[in-house]
């Protein structure tokens, strides 16, 4: 199982940016699909998930209707739109999922929000 998150970088307050998580071996539109995050100096939070079995896309309370997570069964990647950036909103992002009874990560990708 690899995951390869891309898309993080420098942003203003504000501003947007798409993170992507291109996943591969094993049978991607199985599984739900995970994003979170790591502040420097705090843990890891969870902000949302999606599972095409499913058809739901669930969101942590503070998302507030700022992201957006989607997914391209078609190519193995699952999407994480985020809008209204803010400073609190730096940190390491990274997806994840549950297959083969472990939880596999990828190496994360780094969003920095200032001013």
């Amino acid at each position: 199982v690899q995951l390869v998150e891309s898309g993080g970088g420098l942003v203003q307050p504000g501003g947007s940016l798409r993170l992507s998580c291109k996943a591969s071996g094993f049978t991607f539109s199985l599984y739900e699909m995970r994003w979170y995050r790591q502040a420097p100096g705090k843990g890891r939070e969870f902000i949302g998930a999606t599972s095409t079995v499913s058809g739901v896309t669930s969101y942590a309370d503070f998302v507030r209707g700022r992201f957006a997570i989607s997914r391209d069964d078609a190519s193995n990647t699952a999407y994480l739109q985020m809008n209204n950036l803010i400073p609190e909103d730096t940190a390491m992002y990274y997806c994840n999922v549950f297959v083969y009874q472990q939880n596999h990560w990828g190496k994360g990708t780094l969003v920095t929000v200032f001013s």
